[in-house]
């Protein structure tokens, strides 16, 4: 099975300048999972990207995986 919150967690660490500083929560319902990405504040632009297209690439990936799983994910940054 595969494990979105390392995922993700491997994702925002390989993309920012303090990966110490990357954690990453998740609140199940049912077949929906959220996860919850929090970064260094110096490191937020590096997630978001220009105009939110790091971050939707971000949720791309994220669902792409949670499709493999037979589950579905939402992904907030904070």
């Amino acid at each position: 099975m595969i494990d979105l919150c390392e995922v993700l967690s491997i994702i925002a660490k390989s993309i920012v300048e303090h990966p110490d500083e990357v954690s990453v929560t998740e609140e199940s319902n049912g077949n929906t999972v959220t996860l919850t990405l929090s970064v260094a504040e110096s490191d937020m632009g590096m997630v978001i990207g220009r105009r939110g297209k790091i971050a939707r690439a971000i949720r791309s990936v994220m669902k792409a995986a949670a499709t493999a799983a037979g589950k579905r994910v939402n992904v907030d940054i904070k």
